[in-house]
């Protein structure tokens, strides 16, 4: 079968063949030698699993369909015997349909050869069992079965007498697949003599059988695979002729669906399903940065077996406000963005739980917070796409029995891209703003994609709740701005003709249409906050970047959403003062950005703050503590709060603790005092907070789609490739035709003596070659002992070495002289 595919193959146009490469992509990993290899590698086990993985349930059925209509010693089928068995049902599909569907299948090259005797591949059989669901043929299972299945009289009187539970068993594995389990000890016979101790079934018709399966085994209705003990299970399989009988109401292919199942669901406004998607979003993006701020200010441990512990993350749910699966969502896709990563303590310093590793933001995350709210949700939306972490095993167990943690080894899943393009896909086909529910959305990748869905129902309804908790999808349908989104990165997918990325649009730096949808979705950021007289800041939208700055070092939050509440107390004033501001900054900052008046016990309270910060004055001594008011320094060595610090008078003005400078500047502020730290001049060091950054991290935005997909390769390539390989199948042709005596000597000559060609004949022949520029045919040993031949041009001989080019690759070789046993010229 091979050589007649190799031969199919062969007689294509090079345009014929490149598509086939096209549509398997597979098949050019690595570039296939020559023809034969390349016809061997499109019937492999692996490489057809690929291909069937892709087809939907109607041309896999209708490949079935080919498979049982084969003739019996020919092993070919026809497209119109196809054709007479896909429409034998009650609903049959319109034959242009059944045509389609062939013509798919022969582009595949799982079906080949002419319409009137079509092969098919020779792994398909291995791949697939049991064709649209039915058993092997009876003579293939028992001689008593297939002579039952022989007499169509017999057999239907037999089904007819099966009791109610048999035949309930018949219709479930007719139905497919043809192969069931049975409990232990179903299939045996009672014990002789204790027959009447069975009691009689009266669902099975009152006879005592003990088992409706044990009754359909004795009736030859089905064949026992492994019998089983009493303590094992056994296995039967529903015989093929038996299983189309059953199917005589709904034809021998079962129930047949041409084209995807249809959705109740009416679809719902765009507009609506835009603005719930919208407002989802800067609550993904808000949440995310009150992650990366909870991490900064108290990194995570990194566990010695990955991941962050279970505490940790409820520690981080319990501030952010959310449950702990979208917690280990968010925290996954800022990891995946670069926004997240894992910082090396240096020296004896570990963490909790001995940890050596920290995760906190890396400085990718600053530039994020720069971006624009859609620019930022847009970054961790890829990240999601095209990250290979399922992240619905957060909180499960291993096979191990441990808890699978958040960004731990255990929860990645090279698979993972590939589900959640294929959910999104299906919502993408479908009309704009169409709601389906989960089981119609399983119903549609059933259909697609039986093989891939097969097993992944957990998988799916995963992305469906993590594309809602991110704002891809709104209402339950996918939004304008996911559409546009997934459309970018399955285009970016595709080959196109610049694959080393030479003719970049230079104006790649601007936002993508899918940023661009979402930011008029979204309220424009807003410059300004509304002070009111309870000391409260009411930001009315989005900060802009600078604002969130300012209010960030000025006020406390209190609440956040579409419109934030921010509170300006004693403690922010202070932390705005120790970070450079002064009260006329401070003054200024509220009188400019607020649009109502600046309330007077707001003036009050900067005024009075910053009427305190600075008398005091912190130097290292241990520690020192400086002022020009006597009485304030009395005060403070009489204050009992402070006698932890051993405060101790070395001056009228200055008072000393062997305590660090830290320690004494947390104490007196926690006392109600405002100092600030100098340095040896005296000269005043602003206290900003120190930020940690973990390394940067390349985000996976960076990846495909899709990475357990073979590279889709342009045309212009895949013509280069049939090229090649047509130069080697012609090399390999011509080596066929290599000179007995180079391609193994005796063994070439079948046994017989080796005659008079010597080692200093062929470098006679070689260098002959050279000053002619001549083919030569050189055999030669190779580095694992083994007898080799190559058609080649002598391009020079010295040092020991012929250097030669190869007709087949238009490569130089290096032959080593004392290897070559042969040199004969080409004809």
């Amino acid at each position: 079968m091979t050589t007649s595919l190799a031969d199919h193959l062969r007689s294509l146009p090079d345009e014929s063949l490149a598509a086939l490469l096209q549509l398997r992509p597979d098949l050019v990993v690595p570039v296939p030698a020559d023809v034969s290899a390349l016809a061997i590698r499109a019937q492999s086990r692996v490489s057809v699993a690929r291909a069937l993985d892709g087809l939907d349930q109607f041309t896999l059925l209708i490949l079935d369909a080919a498979r049982l209509t084969r003739h019996p010693d020919e092993g070919t089928t026809a497209t119109d015997a196809v054709l007479a068995m896909a429409t034998a049902g009650p609903h049959p599909p319109a034959p242009t349909a059944v045509r389609a569907a062939v013509g798919r299948l022969r582009a595949l090259f799982l079906l080949y050869g002419p319409e009137h005797a079509m092969h098919v591949a020779g792994a398909v059989d291995e791949a697939t069992p049991y064709p649209a669901g039915l058993g092997r043929p009876a003579a293939d299972l028992d001689p008593r079965t297939a002579a039952l299945c022989a007499d169509p009289a017999k057999l239907r009187r037999t089904l007819l007498a099966a009791p109610p539970s048999a035949r309930a068993i018949l219709d479930r594995l007719a139905a497919g697949p043809p192969v069931g389990s049975v409990p232990p000890g179903a299939l045996q016979a009672p014990p002789i003599g204790t027959q009447d101790a069975v009691l009689a079934d009266p669902t099975n018709g009152g006879a005592p059988t003990g088992s409706p399966v044990r009754w359909l085994v004795d009736n030859r209705l089905l064949v026992p695979i492994s019998s089983g003990s009493s303590t094992a299970s056994g296995t039967v399989e529903l015989p093929r002729e038996v299983g189309l009988l059953l199917r005589r109401d709904s034809g021998p292919l079962g129930p047949l669906r041409s084209s995807p199942p249809p959705v109740a669901a009416a679809p719902r406004e765009p507009k609506a399903v835009d603005s719930a998607g919208a407002g989802q979003t800067m609550e993904a993006v808000r949440h995310t940065e009150g992650l990366l701020e909870q991490l900064a200010a108290e990194p995570a441990p990194v566990l010695r077996s990955g991941g962050i512990g279970v505490r940790d993350l409820r520690r981080l749910a319990r501030t952010a406000g959310l449950d702990e699966p979208t917690t280990a969502l968010l925290l996954e896709v800022a990891y995946a963005a670069g926004l997240a990563g894992e910082l090396e303590l240096s020296g004896s310093a570990t963490g909790r739980y001995g940890a050596d590793q920290q995760v906190l933001p890396t400085g990718g995350y600053e530039v994020w917070r720069a971006a624009s709210l859609a620019q930022r949700w847009e970054h961790l939306a890829r990240a999601w796409l095209t990250m290979t972490r399922q992240v619905g095993l957060v909180g499960r167990r291993d096979d191990r029995d441990r808890p699978i943690t958040a960004l731990s080894a255990e929860a990645e899943r090279a698979g993972a891209p590939a589900t959640r393009r294929a959910v999104l896909g299906v919502l993408a086909d479908l009309e704009p703003a169409t709601a389906p529910t989960s089981e119609e959305v399983q119903a549609l990748l059933d259909w697609r994609a039986p093989r891939r869905s097969r097993g992944r129902e957990a998988a799916h309804r995963e992305v469906l709740a993590e594309a809602t908790q991110l704002g891809v999808t709104g209402l339950g349908a996918l939004t304008s701005y996911g559409r546009l989104l997934l459309g970018e990165l399955t285009s970016a997918d595709e080959p196109d003709g610049d694959p080393l990325g030479l003719h970049v649009d230079a104006e790649s730096g601007d936002p993508s249409s899918a940023a661009r949808a979402l930011d008029a979705l979204l309220p424009a950021p807003v410059d300004h906050f509304l002070v009111q007289a309870d000391l409260t800041v009411v930001v009315p939208g989005p900060p802009e970047p600078g604002l969130a700055a300012e209010l960030e070092a000025t006020t406390e939050p209190e609440s956040a959403g579409g419109a934030s509440v921010h509170r300006v107390t004693t403690a922010s004033v202070r932390r705005a003062l120790d970070a450079g501001y002064t009260a006329d900054d401070l003054h200024e900052l509220f009188r400019r950005r607020s649009r109502t008046p600046v309330p007077q016990g707001l003036s009050y309270l900067v005024d009075d703050v910053a009427r305190k910060h600075g008398g005091l004055r912190v130097g290292a001594a241990g520690a020192y503590l400086r002022s020009d008011d006597e009485a304030l320094l009395t005060e403070v060595l009489a204050d009992r709060r402070l006698e932890p610090l051993t405060l101790r008078r070395l001056a009228p003005t200055v008072l000393s603790t062997p305590y660090q400078v830290s320690r004494m500047l947390v104490a007196l502020r926690d006392a109600g005092y405002a100092p600030v730290q100098e340095d040896g001049t005296g000269g005043t060091m602003l206290s900003r907070p120190r930020i940690r950054r973990a390394p940067a991290r390349v985000p996976v935005t960076t990846r495909t789609l899709d990475p357990l997909a073979a590279p889709k390769l342009p045309m212009p390539r895949l013509l280069g490739v049939v090229e090649h390989i047509r130069r080697g199948d012609a090399a390999a042709r011509a080596a066929r035709r290599a000179p007995a005596v180079v391609r193994g000597g005796a063994a070439g000559l079948g046994g017989g003596p080796v005659p008079a060609h010597t080692h200093t004949e062929a470098l006679a022949v070689l260098q002959q070659a050279v000053r002619d520029k001549a083919l030569v045919w050189v055999g030669y040993v190779d580095a694992h002992g083994a007898t080799a031949s190559r058609l080649v041009k002598p391009v020079s001989i010295g040092a020991g070495y012929l250097r030669a080019e190869d007709e087949r690759t238009e490569m130089l070789h290096t032959f080593a002289l004392h290897r070559i046993t042969a040199a004969v010229l080409a004809d």
